[in-house]
């Protein structure tokens, strides 16, 4: 299983979480200078199973089908970073405009910014949207995808170790 090189990258670049506050400013600059706010739907994680709090869980959300899992060098996609607690945390991507989308995350448990492997096979928790299979490698963009059109969207993924 090469989920390593596609993976590892995925955490090294994420922004912090002032996404909503400047999303928040933005809205209500929209609303002073009689603009419309940004259209886009909640979008939301429930990650379950995670077999500690130790570091953090780190996601990156994207409409490119090139460059998911890995995400990194996509300048349009979401990336965000939470700490990690035992059982369950939750991901909140915040407004997303309407698109097809797939995200990545990984339990990076010991905050180094990549996920650590043995003989090329991951020792820290994965997991994709739509709670998609991993066969061999990560899953294809069309295995996770799934539509932002109107109204929020709620998933539940559950991070899996091999180790």
């Amino acid at each position: 299983m090469q989920l390593r090189p596609l993976l590892s990258r995925l955490g090294s670049t994420v922004r912090d979480r002032s996404r909503p506050v400047a999303a928040l400013s933005l809205g209500a600059a929209g609303v002073v200078l009689g603009g419309v706010a940004p259209a886009g739907q909640d979008v939301s994680v429930m990650v379950s199973g995670l077999r500690n709090g130790r570091g953090l869980v780190r996601a990156c959300l994207t409409t490119n089908v090139a460059l998911f899992p890995n995400c990194k060098d996509d300048p349009q996609a979401h990336k965000l970073e939470v700490p990690a607690a035992p059982g369950q945390v939750l991901l909140d991507f915040g407004k997303v405009p309407p698109g097809t989308y797939a995200f990545a995350l990984i339990h990076d448990e010991n905050a180094n910014g990549r996920i650590d492997t043995a003989l090329m096979v991951p020792r820290e928790g994965f997991g994709f949207s739509r709670d998609a299979k991993v066969r061999f490698g990560p899953p294809r963009f069309s295995a996770a995808a799934f539509a932002v059109t109107d109204g929020p969207v709620r998933q539940t993924v559950r991070v899996r170790y091999i180790f």
